[in-house]
C-alpha cells in the first residue's frame, strides 16, 4: 500500500511534501531533511542533488512518522539555552521554515506579513486509549437530516443542535462524502471517523441504504459528518436528489469523493466540475447574505469546501506512482479534457490506497483529513447553528419539483435545477432568476426578448417625447382624460376616441381627433414595446374596454338617486342626466319652475326643453321650432329653438365646443333613458357581463366574499374591486380610490387589500 498527498494551488498545505521540487515537481512525500539544504526532500530529490560531488557530504537524516522540520532561524542558536525548536509553518515566499516565535518575530508586519505561510501538522494531542474512545462512541448515533424530497426533518437550531448532541457554542466544521452508489461511502465515514461503528447503516442488499442525508457528530474532531446518497442510483426524483447533492456540498468545509473504479472515471471530475459552476453562480449569493446574518469572521462563500479524492484500488498502480507527472499536473489534465474547472473548491487533493487484501486501510485518509481540517485559512470553524442557518437557507430558496423530471445527461446541476421554472406564455422563454424570488418582491425576467402575441396583446406604449428626454414613462390608451368628469369623459371618448396621456405631457393622442387623416400614435407620440407574459400576471389591459362598464356605473348611480327620491324614475333621470352633460350656458333642470316665455308653472310629469341657443328653459308650445346653432357647436344640422331665438336669428353667440360635444353624446341617452330606468334591473343583469372588463371575474363565478369569505345572497350584494377584479361585499370594499393603473382616473370602489397597496394603484 502506499500514497501520495497532493499540495493545493491556493496555499493549503497538507502533509510533508518534498520542498526541493529538484526532480519530483514538489508533488510527492518528503523522506529525509537535510539540514544544510534547509530543506524537505523526496526520496528522488534527495538522490538526484546529494550526487553532486559539493553536496554529497550535507548532513541529513530520514524522516519518520509525524516528523517536522527544525525552524530555520533559531536552530543552533544560543537563544532560550540553544534549544532547537520545531517549525509550526513554513514561508513559501522566503523558502523558511520558522517555530512559532520567529513567525511572530519576522513575519507580523510589514510586506512580509502578506507572504504565504502554510501550516505544519501540529504536534500529536495525548490520545484517549482505544476502549475510552470506543466507549465514547457507543453513544454516537446518526440522523435524517433531509430527506429525498429536500425537505428538512429537523425544524430548528435547538433540535439541531440536539441531535448532534454538542454545545451551542461549540465551533464545528462539516465533513460530507459523495460517490456513487455502492461505493462504500458510509463504509468509509464509519472507518474513519468512527473506529469501524455503524454510525451510518450499511447494508449488503442492492437496494441503496442511505437515502436523504444523515448526519452525526465526531466529538473528538469537532466535526459533523454528513453522509449522502449516491449517484446514479435509481430514482424518481433524480433532479432533486443531484440538487440536494449540491446543498450539502456548500455548506461543508471539506468533501470525501470515494471512488472504488481501478481507474478514474470521467463522471468524478464532471460531477466535481459542474458542481463548482453550479457553486459559483447559484449559491454564492444566498450563503454571502447568510454569512452577513450570522457575523461570520471568514465568509462561507469566500471558497468552496477543499474536496479529497479517496482513490481505492486493487489490480492498478495508484495515480502518479509511475513518478513521471505529478499528481497535480495529471489531476489539472483531466478536469481540462472534460472542459471542467473546479475553480470554487479552495483545493483539490488525491488520495490512494491499493487493497491487495482486505480491509481497506483508512490510516492515510484520516491524516489527511486531520491536516486539512486544522487549517484554518480558507474555512473557520462556525457554531452549528451557523450550519444550521446556512443549510435551511439553501433548502427555503432551491425546492420544489424539477418540471418534467428533467434528466442532465451533459450536466450533473443544470440551471434549470436552480432557476424558476416560469414561462413567459407569450414567447415560451424561461425566467432566468433564481429559485422563489418572488418572495423578495424580484420580477420575472428572461434570457431572450419577447415576441407579440395577439391572444395577450403583450404591447406596452412609453412617451416618445419623455423617452428623447431620458426618462421612459409607460403610457396607456384610456377612455378619458383624468381631468374629464365621467360623463364628459364618456362623451369625448364616443366623439373623439380613446386618448393616451402622459402623466408628464398630459394628454398626447386622440384615436379620432380628425376627421379624417388620423395617424397612429406609434408613428407619432409613443414608443412600442413587447413584454413577457408571464403566470399570475395581470395581463396587458388596454383600458378603454372600461367604457361600457363605466356607463353601467353611471347608470346604477342613477337608479340608486331615483330609488331615493321615491319619485317618477324616467323624469327623474332625464332631468339629472341633462344637467350632468348639458352645456355651461343651459339653466340647470333644478332651477326651471316656469316656462321662460309664458311662465306656465311646470309640473312633474311636464317635460322641460332647453332652447340651443339662448339656454333657457321653455314648455313644448314656446320651444317647437327648430334652426340651425353652428355658433352653439351644433353643427348644420336643425335643432330646437325658443320662439324668440327662431324670429332673432341674427344674433349669435360664442362658439363653445367643449360643453355641446357631451350634450351631442348624451342626446341619444335622454332619448331612450326613459325606457331603460323602468325596468332598471332587469337590463343591467343581461349586460353586466357583456360590459365587464377582461380582468373582473364572472359574477356566476363569485360564490363568496373574496376577503372575508361571506357567501353572496339576496342580502349580501357582490361588488367588484376595480383594482384586482375580484367579488367583494360593501364591507370589504368601503374605501374609494383612482385606479390609473385600470383606466379609472377617478375614485372608484377598491377592496381593503388593494386600498392597503402603498403607492399609486
Amino acid at each position: 500500500m502506499s500514497g501520495h498527498g497532493l499540495s493545493s494551488e491556493k496555499g493549503v498545505y497538507t502533509s510533508l511534501i518534498c520542498q526541493e521540487s529538484y526532480a519530483c515537481g514538489g508533488s510527492e512525500e518528503a523522506a529525509f531533511e537535510c539540514d544544510e539544504c534547509k530543506s524537505l526532500q523526496c526520496v528522488r530529490c534527495e538522490l538526484a542533488i546529494h550526487r553532486q560531488e559539493r553536496l554529497k557530504n550535507h548532513d541529513r537524516v530520514q524522516i519518520g512518522p509525524g516528523q517536522v522540520p527544525y525552524c530555520d532561524n533559531c536552530k543552533g542558536g544560543n537563544g532560550d539555552n540553544g534549544k532547537r525548536h520545531r517549525s509550526v509553518v513554513r514561508c513559501q515566499t522566503c523558502k523558511v521554515n520558522m517555530c512559532q516565535d520567529c513567525q511572530k518575530r519576522t513575519h507580523s508586519g510589514g510586506s512580509k506579513k502578506k507572504h504565504q505561510l502554510i501550516s505544519y501538522p501540529p504536534p500529536p494531542k495525548p490520545a484517549e486509549t482505544k476502549s475510552q474512545r470506543a466507549k465514547l462512541l457507543e453513544k454516537i448515533s446518526s440522523f435524517l437530516l433531509v430527506n429525498e424530497n429536500e425537505e428538512m426533518q429537523i425544524k430548528d437550531e435547538s433540535s439541531f443542535i440536539e441531535s448532534l448532541s454538542c454545545k451551542p457554542d461549540q465551533l464545528l466544521k462539516v465533513v460530507s462524502i459523495f460517490g456513487n452508489t455502492g461505493e462504500g461511502k458510509s463504509h468509509t465515514l464509519n472507518h474513519t471517523f468512527f473506529m469501524g461503528r455503524e454510525v451510518f447503516k450499511t447494508s449488503p442488499a442492492q437496494e441503496s441504504c442511505t437515502v436523504g442525508v444523515w448526519a452525526a457528530f465526531d466529538p473528538f474532531r469537532k466535526v459533523v459528518v454528513i453522509d449522502t446518497e449516491g449517484l446514479l442510483g435509481n430514482s424518481s426524483k433524480q433532479g432533486q436528489r443531484t440538487r440536494l447533492l449540491l446543498k450539502v456540498l456548500a455548506i461543508s468545509d471539506l468533501i470525501i469523493y470515494r471512488t472504488h473504479a481501478d481507474r478514474l472515471h470521467d463522471d468524478l471530475f464532471k460531477f466535481l466540475g459542474d458542481a463548482s459552476d453550479a457553486y459559483l453562480k447559484h449559491f454564492t449569493k444566498e450563503l454571502k447574505a447568510t454569512t452577513a446574518r450570522c457575523g461570520l469572521d471568514v465568509p462561507l462563500s469566500t471558497l468552496g469546501p477543499a474536496v479529497v479524492i479517496f482513490h481505492e484500488t486493487v489490480h492498478t498502480k495508484l495515480l502518479g506512482s509511475d513518478k513521471s507527472e505529478s499528481v497535480d499536473r495529471l489531476l489539472s489534465e483531466r478536469f481540462k479534457k472534460l472542459s471542467r474547472f473546479p475553480e470554487a473548491f479552495s483545493s483539490v487533493q488525491y488520495w490512494g490506497t491499493q487493497t491487495l487484501s482486505p480491509p481497506t486501510d483508512f490510516r492515510g485518509l484520516q491524516n489527511k483529513l486531520e491536516q486539512l481540517l486544522d487549517n484554518n485559512a480558507t474555512r473557520s470553524p462556525r457554531t452549528p447553528v451557523v450550519i444550521f442557518k446556512a443549510l435551511q437557507a439553501l433548502s427555503e430558496r432551491f425546492n420544489g419539483e424539477i418540471a418534467g423530471e428533467l434528466v442532465a445527461h451533459s450536466c450533473f446541476f443544470p440551471d434549470e435545477y436552480f432557476t424558476c421554472s416560469s414561462l413567459c406564455l407569450s414567447c415560451g422563454s424561461g425566467c432566468k432568476n433564481c429559485m422563489n424570488h418572488l418572495e423578495e418582491a424580484v420580477c420575472h425576467e428572461a434570457k431572450h426578448r419577447c415576441r407579440y402575441s395577439v391572444q395577450f396583446d403583450n404591447r406596452i406604449y412609453t412617451c416618445k417625447a419623455c423617452y428623447e428626454g431620458g426618462k421612459e414613462v409607460v403610457v396607456v390608451p384610456k377612455t378619458s382624460a383624468s381631468s374629464d368628469s365621467p360623463w364628459m369623459g364618456l362623451a369625448k371618448y364616443a366623439w373623439s376616441g380613446y386618448v393616451i396621456e402622459c402623466p408628464n405631457c398630459g394628454v398626447i393622442y386622440r384615436s379620432r381627433q380628425y376627421w379624417y387623416g388620423n395617424q397612429d400614435p406609434v408613428d407619432t407620440v409613443v414608443r412600442t414595446e413587447i413584454q413577457h407574459v408571464w403566470p399570475g400576471s395581470e395581463g396587458f389591459l388596454k383600458d378603454n374596454s372600461n367604457a361600457a362598464q363605466r356607463l353601467l356605473d353611471g347608470v346604477n348611480l342613477v337608479a340608486q338617486s331615483v330609488s331615493e327620491l321615491s319619485v317618477k324614475p324616467a323624469k327623474a333621470v332625464t332631468s339629472w342626466l341633462t344637467d350632468q352633460i348639458a352645456p355651461a350656458y343651459w339653466k340647470p333642470n333644478s332651477l326651471i319652475l316656469v316656462c321662460h316665455k309664458c311662465r306656465t308653472v311646470f309640473q312633474d310629469n311636464d317635460t322641460k326643453h332647453h332652447c340651443r341657443a339662448c339656454g333657457e328653459g321653455f314648455c313644448d308650445g314656446c320651444s317647437s321650432k327648430a334652426v340651425p346653432v353652428p355658433e352653439r357647436g351644433w353643427g348644420l344640422a336643425p335643432v330646437r329653438v325658443c320662439d324668440v331665438c327662431f324670429e332673432q336669428r341674427q344674433s349669435y353667440f360664442l362658439y363653445e365646443e367643449g360643453g355641446t360635444l357631451a350634450r351631442k353624446v348624451g342626446e341619444a341617452v335622454t332619448n331612450t333613458i326613459g325606457v331603460v330606468v323602468t325596468a332598471i334591473d332587469i337590463p343591467l343583469g343581461l349586460v353586466k357581463d357583456a360590459a365587464r372588463p377582461a380582468y373582473w371575474v364572472p359574477d356566476q363565478d363569485i360564490l363568496s366574499c373574496h376577503n372575508c369569505q361571506r357567501e353572496f345572497s339576496a342580502k349580501l350584494s357582490k361588488h367588484h374591486c376595480r383594482a384586482c377584479g375580484q367579488g367583494v361585499c360593501a364591507e370589504c370594499s368601503p374605501e374609494r380610490r383612482p385606479v390609473p393603473s385600470r383606466g379609472w382616473d377617478h375614485p372608484v370602489r377598491v377592496c381593503t387589500s388593494c386600498n392597503q397597496k402603498p403607492g399609486e394603484l
